[in-house]
């Protein structure tokens, strides 16, 4: 910090040059004198970095002088010279906030000297905590945390970057594994709201008993065991945003409770009376098809409407293409790192296994194979019998809900395909189909190359 201002309040013409003097000893200094406080408020819009006042001036009391300097700048340190030695007299201006109190002696002017340098290193550390939260959303760059290059992503990052310029509910669907808090992560520290809460609930992972209490909080004595009054998540993501994972999951009769919450803007802890104002910013994800859960009377439709705001569908990773392996390299480097393990490869014969995958666990089971690969392989590089695949062979087929009779299609070939080393023609005739319906998906781009 160069030219940093200091206004010296000092009715003593003489002892103010001393400390004039002292402290332009420093090149950095740029100090200017003041009789009066009546004078040093009249500057005041000369913004100075940090003011000395001495208590007694001849028109006005020094705290009366504090005060109105900390209306104009409330974050502006302020240290009083003076020579009042009572101790009650520099607690109070203490306890007002007043960064330092000095007594006038022979140092003084040493002691006002480091007073400052240390006020300064505050300042700097403040000043870095701040530029640290406003980089909050470089380092939460989903183009960082969402890794991936395929043109299935990319669509996802326009969507992230539109969700992060407004203030509009978002709508996270996908196969579980498929990123979808990354992306409501993404989505909160690349907004306005960054600097505040980001708030993750797992529906389905809380006791339906429990549930009201967990999101709308409790006053004491509400029920059996609430021996003391506790905010819900709600609250707790007041002024940020709050992730409702698995919203599918969330008990009928509790869906009332969340849309008066939304409509209303506040909320009421169980037990309680009063409404606390909320404003919070919504994202919701599930696995599911909540369109349908509407139709069978699973979902309340107005609160569907009232949540969908901006939908971001995640794409499963086995539709990622070469994306598989760009998120390989990146776990391998990671857990490598972590281990002190050195550079790992994947020899030819490893990736092609790994493209090859159907993924029903999506990017989590990735990182599960990639990290034990790692551990398994010899001379730093994981060859194709150091990939192995979980034990528990799902047949996703026909199992997946919600689909078309065309993604079904789409997902017979796509199987077939990967069974038979994308070889179309034993493809088509495993099938008993014509070749060209697999090159024309594959044109259409509901098949990977």
């Amino acid at each position: 910090m160069s030219n940093y201002q200091i206004f010296i309040v000092e009715d003593d013409p003489w002892y103010g040059e001393i400390l004039a003097y002292h402290l332009g000893l420093n090149p950095d200094y740029r100090v200017n004198r003041y009789e009066t406080g009546k004078a040093c408020l009249s500057a005041m819009h000369l913004k100075p970095d940090l003011i000395t006042i001495d208590y007694s001036l001849p028109d006005m009391k020094g705290d009366e002088l504090y005060r109105k300097v900390r209306s104009i700048n409330p974050e502006l340190p302020v240290i009083f010279i003076s020579s009042q030695e009572e101790i009650t007299v520099a607690v109070d201006l203490l306890k007002m906030g007043v960064s330092d109190y000095l007594v006038k002696d022979e140092a003084t002017k040493d002691l006002l000297w480091n007073s400052i340098l240390r006020i300064r290193e505050n300042q700097s550390l403040k000043e870095e905590v701040e530029q640290l939260k406003q980089e909050l959303g470089t380092r939460f760059s989903f183009q960082k945390t969402m890794i991936g290059q395929s043109e299935k992503l990319k669509q996802v990052f326009r969507l992230i970057e539109k969700a992060s310029k407004t203030k509009i509910n978002v709508s996270i669907t996908g196969e579980t594994g498929t990123g979808k808090e990354v992306a409501a992560k993404a989505i909160h520290y690349n907004s306005e709201r960054r600097k505040k809460k980001f708030v993750a609930v797992n529906m389905s992972a809380i006791p339906k008993e429990l549930i009201e209490s967990e999101l709308f909080g409790h006053e004491k004595g509400a029920f059996t065991g609430a021996l003391t009054r506790k905010a819900g998540k709600f609250e707790e993501a007041n002024g940020g945003t709050i992730f409702l994972d698995e919203i599918a999951e969330l008990e009928f009769s509790l869906q009332s409770k969340i849309l008066r919450v939304l409509q209303e803007r506040e909320v009421v802890r169980v037990g309680g009376n009063t409404a606390i104002k909320l404003n919070v910013r919504l994202i919701v994800a599930t696995h599911k098809n909540l369109a349908e859960e509407v139709q069978n009377g699973n979902f309340r439709e107005d609160l569907y409407f009232r949540i969908m705001g901006l939908p971001i569908t995640l794409p499963p990773l086995r539709d990622r293409g070469n994306d598989i392996l760009i998120l390989a390299k990146h776990f391998a480097d990671a857990f490598a790192k972590e281990n002190r393990l050195g550079t790992i490869k994947f020899t030819k014969g490893a990736k092609d296994k790994l493209l090859k995958y159907h993924y029903p666990g999506n990017i989590r089971e990735l990182k599960a194979i990639v990290d034990l690969a790692v551990v398994m392989c010899d001379e730093s590089a994981i060859k194709t019998n150091d990939i192995t695949f979980s034990a528990i062979q799902r047949n996703e087929l026909f199992t997946l809900e919600n689909k078309t009779l065309r993604q079904y299609n789409c997902d017979i070939i796509k199987h077939y395909l990967t069974k038979n080393d994308r070889d179309v023609i034993a493809t088509a005739r495993a099938l008993d189909i014509g070749k060209s319906t697999i090159y024309k998906m594959i044109q259409n781009g509901e098949l990977d190359q």
